[in-house]
């Protein structure tokens, strides 16, 4: 089988996180740095299988994509599976403003990790709860400055290099590595 596999996104942050994590299960990554299609779905599920099609198309060699949101229960769930779009147009700031006045910030993480070869697809998931912090924090990138996971009272971003310790990315990535070693 083939040994190395090619993560792709446009996001060279993510690629870091996924070659970092995937090497320490001696997992080899390449970065295949192409803008992928979301489909218009409900389902984080639906967008990362199409996605990962896409991206083998593409490329013509194993891949993996990386889908995911981040699910505000005082939002309904929102932004969720159009986490990207809301960044984009609202950004961190925006997000703080919907939930001005509000007690209620939990939320969570829910990260995709979808493999396809051309024959078999897979799906791993990881889920990190926590919280919307007040503020916008310095540093990191996407959602870092706002969310807290639990067990910290620390962003994503404020925990640098430690923020693997509770990512959501890192739970689907070590759940997808235990299925691919064996694959």
């Amino acid at each position: 089988m083939e040994k190395n596999i090619t993560f792709a996104s446009t996001n060279q942050n993510k690629f870091l996180e996924v070659q970092s994590i995937l090497s320490t299960r001696n997992i080899s990554v390449d970065f295949s740095q192409i803008h992928l299609v979301e489909i218009q779905s409900d389902s984080l599920e639906g967008i990362a299988r199409e996605k990962a099609k896409t991206a083998f198309a593409k490329v013509g060699r194993q891949v993996i994509v990386e889908d995911d949101g981040l699910f505000i229960d005082n939002l309904g769930g929102f932004p969720g599976q159009y986490s990207s779009f809301v960044f984009r147009t609202l950004g961190n700031d925006g997000i703080l403003k919907l939930l001005a006045g509000s007690a209620k910030r939990s939320a969570y993480f829910r990260s995709l990790i979808a493999f396809y070869n051309g024959i078999t697809l897979s799906i791993s998931d990881g889920r990190v709860d926590g919280r919307i912090s007040d503020r916008v924090t310095e540093g990191g990138w996407g959602y870092d400055p706002i969310f807290v996971p639990d067990g910290t009272n620390l962003t994503f971003a404020e925990l640098k290099k430690s923020k693997n310790e509770y990512s959501h990315r890192k739970r689907a990535l070590e759940k997808f590595a235990l299925w691919y070693l064996k694959f």
